[in-house]
């Protein structure tokens, strides 16, 4: 199936950053899924299929017509985001800072560890460490996210990778998942990329701090 996903790309006339962007995943990810080096998601292939109008069985087995047909890429269109030509993102420490409820509270009052000075980016608001590997090989224990903080819940993305804060029998837990619309009324599916984490239905109103993944840094060693 890896090879197909680059033919689709190609047929689109895209490049890695924009289907990468569209499946809401990094271009570095794309590049492994389209090697053989990552699987794609049932989450990637719903938006091939559902968005994109890729036929399944072509999809699956190389069977029949690429395209059900002809794709629209609207969607993809009104969600791009203009670039800056170069910002300062604060990269901020959820345990100094008591979680991400005080930090999108009050971020003008918190202190930042540092600035991350990236070119070309959609406008961020800050940048965390995160912790956990449900997003993995996406992203890993230790990897930093950008993020724009969303104020509406009815501002989500269905389908695009986000970074919140739910409560749990009164304690924060900060994770990074996909949101995906849930069966029941009331609920949000939490995705992950990593196949070991089961996905979790949880209630929309024990959601305390939502934002939308926009980038993410990984750290690498070379000795």
């Amino acid at each position: 199936m890896n090879e197909r996903i680059k033919l689709i790309r190609k047929q689109l006339g895209m490049t890695q950053e924009q289907l990468a962007q569209h499946l809401g995943i990094g271009k570095a990810a794309l590049s492994m899924i389209e090697t053989g080096k990552a699987r794609l998601s049932n989450r990637n292939r719903n938006i091939l299929i559902q968005e994109l109008n890729v036929n399944p069985e072509w999809l699956d087995d190389g069977q029949g017509m690429m395209f059900n047909a002809e794709p629209d890429l609207t969607a993809y269109m009104h969600r791009t985001d203009n670039s800056l030509p170069l910002q300062s993102v604060p990269l901020y420490s959820i345990e100094g800072t008591a979680g991400l409820v005080p930090l999108f509270t009050d971020q003008q009052k918190m202190k930042p560890l540092n600035y991350i000075h990236i070119p070309n980016l959609p406008k961020c608001d800050g940048a965390i460490y995160i912790v956990g590997d449900s997003m993995y090989p996406l992203l890993k224990s230790g990897d930093i996210v950008l993020y724009k903080q969303l104020h509406d819940l009815n501002d989500i993305f269905w389908g695009d990778m986000y970074l919140l804060s739910i409560d749990l029998d009164g304690e924060e837990y900060v994770t990074v998942k996909y949101l995906q619309k849930s069966e029941r009324k009331g609920y949000v599916k939490l995705v992950s990329q990593n196949p070991h984490h089961a996905d979790k239905d949880v209630e929309m109103s024990r959601i305390r701090a939502l934002a939308l993944v926009k980038a993410s840094i990984r750290m690498n060693s070379l000795r």
